[in-house]
Parts: C-alpha cells; sequence; structure tokens
C-alpha cells in the first residue's frame, strides 16, 4: 500500500502541476471514494486549497453528514454543506407534467447525480477551483456512475483504482496518521440516491466483482478460465455484461490518474 500511495500523490502532484491547479473542488458524500479524494488532495495541495461539499437530499444519512463534517475537520478543509432537495423536488413535478407520469426510480436517481455536478462546476467557475470527480475503478468498469453526473470533473484521482484496494488503501493511510473517521471505512458502500440503497444491491460484493474484473480486464482470461478458477457462471456473465454494456460511459471520462 505504501508504494499506492506515493504512486497516486505523485500522480496527483504531477497533473495540477502540469495543468495549472492550485485548487480544487468535490461533493464529500459521507462516502469513501470521496472521502479518499479529500485526503490526497488536502495531502498535496493543502486543506486549504481544496472545497468539499455536502450536498444532501431526503436519502442522505445523518452518519454520512457526521462523517463529511469529520473529514472536513481533521483536514482542515474548506468545508459547505447544502439542501439540494428542493432543486430535486422542482425538476422531478417539471418532469412528471413534462412525462405526463411519474418520472422512473432511475431518473430521479440520476437527478440527484447531476443536480450536484451542476453546482459544482457552477462554483468551479464562480470561485476557480478544479472539479474532481470521485469515481473509482469498479464503478467505472461495471458503469455504475451517472453520465454529467458522478463522472464530472477535470480528472479522476481513484480511476485506476478498485474498490477492494480503496478499503486497503484508506486503512493504511489512517494508520499512519488519522485523517479519516473509522466509520467511513466500515459502513456499507451506499450512494444514497434511494431508501435503503447499497451497492450490493446493483453489483456482485466487491471483493468477488474486483477478482472478476482484474481476471477479465487486467488478466485478459477468457470466462472459462474465470470460471475455472472458482467464479460462479452466472456471476461472472453478469460482471461481463455490464463492463462490455457501458463502454460508452467510459469513452467520456475526464483523465484517470
Amino acid at each position: 500500500m505504501e508504494n499506492l500511495l506515493n504512486e497516486l500523490k505523485q500522480k496527483f502532484k504531477s497533473h495540477c502541476e502540469q495543468n495549472g491547479f492550485t485548487k480544487v473542488i468535490l461533493g464529500l458524500s459521507g462516502g469513501l471514494d470521496s472521502a479518499l479524494v479529500s485526503v490526497l488532495a488536502a495531502d498535496v495541495l493543502g486543506g486549504q486549497n481544496v472545497t468539499a461539499i455536502m450536498m444532501r437530499t431526503k436519502f442522505t444519512s445523518s452518519l454520512s453528514i457526521d462523517i463529511a463534517r469529520e473529514i472536513a475537520k481533521l483536514n482542515n478543509l474548506n468545508y459547505h454543506e447544502i439542501d439540494i432537495q428542493n432543486l430535486i423536488d422542482i425538476e422531478t413535478v417539471y418532469l412528471k407534467n413534462l412525462f405526463g407520469q411519474q418520472p422512473k426510480s432511475i431518473v430521479l436517481e440520476n437527478l440527484q447525480a447531476r443536480a450536484r455536478a451542476k453546482l459544482l462546476m457552477a462554483w468551479s467557475n464562480q470561485f476557480g477551483s478544479v472539479v474532481l470527480a470521485c469515481s473509482n475503478k469498479s464503478e467505472i468498469l461495471t458503469g455504475y456512475c451517472t453520465l454529467y453526473g458522478d463522472t464530472c470533473g477535470a480528472f479522476v484521482p481513484l480511476g485506476n483504482i478498485y474498490k477492494s484496494d480503496i478499503f486497503k488503501l484508506a486503512k493504511y493511510i489512517n494508520g499512519i496518521n488519522r485523517v479519516l473517521p473509522q466509520e467511513v471505512i466500515v459502513r456499507a458502500p451506499s450512494a444514497e440516491l434511494a431508501l435503503n440503497q447499497k451497492d450490493e444491491n446493483s453489483l456482485p460484493p466487491y471483493d468477488i466483482l474486483d477478482d472478476i474484473l482484474k481476471q477479465y480486464v487486467d488478466e485478459k482470461l477468457s470466462v472459462e478460465q474465470i470460471v475455472n478458477s472458482g467464479k460462479d457462471f452466472a456471476t461472472v456473465e453478469r460482471v461481463i455484461k455490464l463492463y462490455q454494456t457501458s463502454a460508452f460511459k467510459r469513452k467520456q471520462l475526464p483523465v484517470l490518474l
């Protein structure tokens, strides 16, 4: 993990220097990915140059808010909280009238991600900070992300890091210096775009998912070889289908570090 951390920080620093980025902004959701991105950014640029915005809705848990506040305090971030539920409600009513029916759940979920992206971009334009996208490699390879939503940004610091490695990296960093609350590391990952939503309602457990993705994408193994290594055939097929049908999203992503 030491090498991975040093490599990440060096890439982050080099990319910012090459492009003249001195200030960044991100949505601090209370989840692990944005938490780790904020820690990396604060380490490289200084917390005072990292604007972190908690954009809560009716689905945002009190735990997420508490976690975001503690991360901001531990890393001296320029922290703000905004309630965006009113924006979502207005757009929902507009779309209901436009469609002549209640918008589907996927529409309402993506509205939230895109509302957050619009606010971050507006803040970026107003105050001159560069937006960071907080997706990870597991999400990117399976399309578990919203185009023009959480994929919005100038670059993606964790874009080449699998989620299972992000858990390990967070634990390693906290072992050196406590910059993350323990709760953000141990809680079940959730986009919090719907009631009781969990990542594993939509994806296999990350340890299984990442193993399959590494074998198929990185090692170029066949379905037969992956199944013969002990993986469930239906799960392998499902993961590969997610990978194949989300290629259009990957073609529109910002720079992956």
